[in-house]
């Protein structure tokens, strides 16, 4: 075995037309060793792991592997060296299928249904369940993140990246993954792990390096530190916490009425007969295991696939099943995707044009012309409200980090000051300090009236700013239980489809 570092990185830089990603980075990476990179929104974090799996070239400084200068700019190279990554921003093919997708990343000649079988080993081995005849397209962001964990795991890689990997993974996935992750570092592989969940770093990470503003502010342990210290590390100021409101909740504003709704796809879960009450200034959570009908959930709320019998959704005292999702935009029901690019903004476009698309109606448009000026205006304002770190409302969408894409897509529909708010995800892969930003203005909206209604598998986030919360597995709906009169262990239960039927009148 070669003796030092297995992966080292000395002064590297990276600047983009709008921004300085990079300046006179370092790291060094051990055999065997579960790193962290620690950072806010726009650190540099993922252009870090770009530059290290070859698919981002730095403008200076140098890579070593091994104590060997390493390639860079050239994936397929860095793969050669055992090199594999776990994008956040996931790097599939959407027209073909998942064992499709992985046989490109692999090696080598092995048949589909042999490569399947294997997949099909590796995800229940690991607790990932994949179909692989399944299209990506149909995939929800979570089963879509299940594969990009699983085709890593079958590349036996010397280093593996993982950028926010439990983003949205259940809390028995993710305890089943650090297994994984533990297992592979005690063999011998190098883990890079980035994430903004600071209790997993400081359970699963033996090192951690901080970066703040693309510069590395510290080198810590992460087991030694609290979260708040690691919080105010990549801060570099006090940490952020949210505060709850009393309130009253009001009339009911959104009703499903046993709604039932087919199967997005052949793979798709069909909802069953789903009932529920939204009322305003409530925030409700909907938790579960993505591929449990939370696809066809958020599409008969948005419109995109509207209901077979109008009377099973309401919007106040108005039936809106078969409106699709600009009619009821104009009535009132803002939505936030969970697919940030190509579904919550458009790669290629500005923030201002992104604006325009949801928020038209907000004097953006005036006899029938587009107002630039205004769209701009809008998406400033988003843009400082939110803490929004881009070049301005003539950035494209696709030049912000993940994070602050998340930032400005919730609060663009946050800005069109709806009645009805429907978030899914809305803090997947957002750092601590946004995390409680974006929370916190859910719960300043709901305070304001608004009705809130938010799809999330993380269980932290539905117990800490939600009212009340019910669980979807296999297309039900579960009793809706006060936060106060549930925990973390019931509702871990209920995803799995173990709860009793819901009473027949609604709550």
């Amino acid at each position: 075995m070669v003796a030092g570092p297995l992966l080292e990185l000395r002064g590297v830089r990276k600047r983009y037309p709008a921004v300085l990603a990079l300046e006179h980075a370092s790291l060094e990476v051990q055999r065997g060793e579960i790193h962290a990179v620690l950072g806010e929104n726009g650190a540099g974090k993922s252009t870090l792991m770009k530059i290290i799996c070859g698919a981002v070239r730095p403008d200076a400084g140098e890579v070593l592997w091994e104590g060997r200068p390493a390639p860079v700019g050239d994936p397929a190279l860095s793969r050669a060296l055992g090199i594999a990554m776990v994008f956040q921003h996931f790097a599939l093919f959407e027209t073909v299928s998942v064992v499709e997708n992985i046989a490109l990343a692999l090696p080598g000649r092995l048949g589909l249904r042999a490569l399947a079988k294997r997949i099909e080993e590796v995800a229940q081995r690991y607790g990932l369940p994949v179909n692989p005849w399944r299209p990506v397209y149909e995939l929800s962001v979570g089963e879509r993140q299940r594969v990009e964990i699983v085709r890593c795991l079958l590349q036996s890689p010397r280093l593996l990246i993982m950028d926010e990997p439990t983003s949205v993974l259940p809390p028995q996935a993710v305890g089943q993954l650090f297994g994984t992750l533990r297992g592979l570092a005690a063999e011998g592989t190098a883990i890079l792990y980035v994430s903004h969940k600071l209790d997993e770093i400081r359970s699963l990470c033996d090192r951690a390096t901080v970066l703040r503003g693309g510069r590395v502010v510290a080198r810590v342990v992460p087991r030694e530190e609290s979260e708040q210290g690691l919080a105010e590390l990549m801060l570099g100021r006090e940490f952020p916490r949210t505060q709850r409101r009393e309130h009253v909740p009001g009339e009911p504003v959104l009703e499903l009425m046993g709604l039932s709704m087919p199967a997005e796809g052949p793979f798709g879960i069909p909802l069953r007969s789903v009932s529920l009450k939204l009322r305003a200034g409530e925030i409700l959570g909907i938790a579960g295991i993505s591929g449990n009908g939370q696809a066809e959930f958020l599409a008969a709320l948005s419109g995109e696939l509207p209901a077979e019998d109008a009377q099973t959704v309401w919007l106040g005292k108005e039936t809106i099943g078969k409106l699709g999702p600009a009619q009821r935009r104009r009535l009132g029901l803002a939505y936030v995707p969970e697919e940030r690019l190509g579904r919550g903004a458009v790669p290629e476009m500005s923030l201002a044009q992104n604006a325009l698309l949801t928020g038209y109606q907000r004097g953006m448009v005036r006899r029938g012309l587009i107002e630039p000026g205004a769209a701009r205006r809008f998406a400033q304002d988003v843009i400082v409200q939110l803490d929004v770190r881009c070049g301005g409302p003539r950035a494209a969408a696709n030049s912000l980090s993940g994070g602050n894409l998340q930032k400005f897509i919730v609060g663009r529909e946050m800005a069109l000051q709806p009645r009805i708010l429907v978030l899914a995800q809305p803090t997947w892969g957002v750092d601590v300090a946004a995390t409680a930003l974006i929370r916190q203005r859910i719960i300043d909206l709901a305070g304001a009236g608004v009705a809130v209604l938010i799809v999330s598998e993380d269980l932290g986030e539905i117990l800490e700013v939600c009212d009340r919360v019910a669980v979807l597995a296999s297309g039900r709906l579960s009793p809706l239980r006060a936060v106060s009169d549930t925990g973390a262990e019931e509702i871990g239960r209920w995803m799995s489809g173990a709860f009793p039927d819901a009473p027949a009148t609604l709550q």
